[in-house]
């Protein structure tokens, strides 16, 4: 009696042959293993434009005649992985994609299979648009290749350069700062300043007997805790550009107290993480901030105040856009450095007992377009003063000397950062929203 070849060898090799000639489409190498392999249908190689990189990844292939995936629909579908499959592939020393081929619509889909998976997460979930073997995965398969842990390596993005966005404001200082001696610590002058009868400023700093401000304390409150007649206006790049460190870092902290000073109206601060965020103005009540934007005037829900889906009414949390300031002194320039972030509160008011659970979810979902946005948003918040009459809402502007901010700087990078490279695609808001419930 002759051998005979069942239906699902047949398929296995159809399938198998696709994958291979798919990932020649794509640019990829693709070496097949001999029949002996236990769950590892071949080795695909990452090049960039035809240069082997010996950068690996592992892919096993699992091929269907037609019939529909488990929980399938125009979104996406499910696959329970194996026991004995997971158990081979935990050890390995390659990143491990499962690829799937349906040979009646002729669809691939892949994803990584995930390390440390366990028996409660043997189930991925396919989205039909993201994990598409073609072209546009390139980058997210050759992401898989740089080591998790260390320093990593790099795999040359395949694509053109692009306009990068440094999170960097050029600063513009008063010409003048005034210094004074003080027989005050900082903590001791706070105090006295919040005793007295006018409304107190800390746009200053003490240390070593010293007082400096770019404002004059003898005009202000501050004449009470300086020594009047040793006050003196000297040039600020005397202080600003010294070679001491101690006192750049005096210096940066001045300019810190400076930067909470004018913005204090529409900012607060938080110390424990040192970030500024916007305010709400009422309770469970949300703020937007309407500005200029590349080309077009644009706007930012700058506190956006999250309700349940399932109880009609009720506030989850209110979201404050934020940012942590530093500056720092390069080749003779001061910068404020923007880190944007988010602080969350329960009703725009009292902080939220869970901060950094609702943050790590919505960091999740930030690609590099929000975070250039937000970069561009907190520029054109902190020039919105000398760009227009009065201040971003409505108020008179504030006539003392402040410090003030150019645009970022842009600079034109040889190749495209992936933004498949940068973490979790980028989800609708409604669906931002919803993860961030799911982390408390």
């Amino acid at each position: 009696m002759s051998k005979i070849l069942t239906s699902s060898q047949m398929l296995g090799e159809i399938g198998e042959t696709a994958v291979r000639r798919r990932f020649l489409d794509i640019g990829f190498q693709f070496d097949g293993r001999s029949r002996l392999e236990a769950g590892i249908d071949g080795i695909a190689e990452v090049m960039d434009e035809g240069r082997p990189l010996a950068r690996m990844i592992a892919v096993q292939v699992k091929a269907t005649e037609s019939g529909t995936y488990t929980a399938e629909d125009e979104e996406g579908f499910t696959y329970l992985l194996k026991r004995k499959d997971l158990e081979y592939w935990r050890p390995s020393n390659l990143p491990v994609i499962i690829v799937l081929y349906r040979k009646s619509d002729e669809s691939f889909y892949w994803q990584e299979v995930p390390s440390g998976v366990t028996e409660g997460d043997r189930r991925l979930r396919f989205d039909k648009q993201r994990d598409v073997l073609d072209r546009n995965a390139v980058d997210r398969l050759a992401a898989l290749t740089v080591p998790k842990a260390g320093f990593g390596y790099y795999v040359p993005p395949l694509g053109g350069g692009e306009e990068a966005l440094v999170n960097i404001l050029p600063i513009t200082m008063p010409p003048e700062i005034f210094v004074a001696s003080t027989p005050h610590s900082g903590p001791k002058g706070a105090a006295l300043l919040l005793e007295g009868d006018e409304p107190a400023r800390f746009d200053w700093v003490i240390n070593g007997g010293s007082f400096w401000s770019f404002h004059d304390p003898r005009t202000s409150p501050c004449r009470e805790i300086v020594d009047l007649d040793q006050v003196e206006a000297i040039e600020t790049g005397y202080l600003a550009f010294h070679e001491d460190l101690d006192e750049q870092h005096k210096f940066a902290f001045l300019l810190r107290q400076a930067l909470r000073h004018q913005t204090r109206e529409d900012l607060n601060w938080e110390k424990e993480r040192k970030l500024l965020y916007f305010r709400a103005l009422e309770k469970n009540v949300p703020r937007r901030f309407h500005y200029e934007a590349s080309r077009n005037r644009t706007h930012a829900d700058v506190v956006n105040v999250i309700t349940s889906k399932k109880e009609e009414g009720r506030v989850d949390f209110v979201r404050h856009h934020a940012f942590a300031p530093r500056f720092e002194l390069l080749d003779d320039q001061w910068f404020l450095v923007v880190t944007p972030t988010y602080y969350f509160t329960t009703d725009g008011f009292t902080p939220h007992s869970y901060p950094q659970a609702l943050l790590a979810g919505k960091k999740r979902m930030d690609n590099s377009a929000s975070l250039r946005g937000q970069v561009i948003m907190w520029h054109r918040f902190l020039t919105q003063k000398e760009r227009a009459a009065g201040d971003l809402f409505g108020r008179d502007a504030e006539p003392e000397p402040c410090l003030r901010f150019e645009a970022p700087p842009q600079i034109t990078l040889d190749t495209r950062v992936p933004e498949d490279v940068w973490g979790a695609p980028k989800k609708k808001a409604e669906e931002s929203d919803n993860q961030e419930r799911l982390a408390v």
